[in-house]
């Protein structure tokens, strides 16, 4: 379980952010905070694994604490959540080692999406495990869903529809196999789950049989070490 702490001034606003990581699974919220000192106290005594942080605090900017957060809990990461659109706070937290920076006002999803790329590559670099390149990749990879990051064709309803199969399937599938499962074509399934692959969503192994080429299977989650 990854533990989560939320800094955020606004009390309402926290509350909120706490309800969409409740329902996002693999995360947990170990506490909450709404002004800088409580946000490092908490990082010292909760030791969280990640902190979703706001930039507008109360006598400081939250990106002025992320060294001390750091310090305070060393192996915590930071997604920055904040209505700030200049490019310069941006780039600040960029420079600070934030792994992800989300606009408010922003949904259950958008978040969730975030999470589950943090979640992936979190156990991708878990301790004791060597990562691949592809882990690597995801790592340093900004998610990407919404229609106009689609390829020409590909509609995100459908998109959605093929990643639920995988999510629901308990194990990998093959192109045929999530064709039947989602009321689609062959080739559609196989665009579908190809882009899935590429983005970092879905996960790409191949079954060798006695002849012929190696069957490619796809599951949702990273691959099993």
């Amino acid at each position: 379980m990854i533990g989560v702490l939320i800094v955020d001034d606004d009390y309402m606003v926290a509350r909120i952010h706490e309800g969409f990581v409740r329902r996002c699974d693999g995360f947990e919220v170990v506490g909450t905070a709404h002004d800088p000192q409580a946000a490092l106290e908490a990082a010292a005594r909760l030791q969280p694994d990640l902190v979703l942080l706001d930039v507008f605090l109360p006598g400081a900017s939250g990106l002025d604490i992320i060294a001390g957060l750091r310090e305070a809990a060393p192996d915590m990461d930071v997604i920055v959540v904040t209505a700030a659109r200049e490019a310069d706070t941006v780039k600040r937290a960029v420079r600070g080692g934030a792994v992800q920076y989300l606009m408010k006002p922003f949904s259950q999803a958008d978040l969730q999406e975030r999470l589950e790329h943090y979640r992936r590559t979190h156990r991708a670099l878990a301790p004791g495990v060597t990562p691949e390149q592809n882990d690597v990749d995801r790592l340093f990879a900004t998610p990407r869903h919404t229609q106009a990051a689609l390829p020409k064709g590909l509609s995100p309803e459908t998109l959605q529809l093929v990643l639920q199969v995988l999510s629901e399937a308990g194990g990998d599938l093959s192109a045929a196999e999530t064709a039947e499962t989602a009321g689609i074509s062959r080739v559609s399934a196989r665009r579908y789950l190809e882009h899935l692959a590429t983005t970092g969503r879905a996960e790409v192994r191949l079954r060798y049989g006695e002849v012929g080429r190696p069957e490619r299977r796809y599951s949702a989650g990273p691959p099993t070490r």
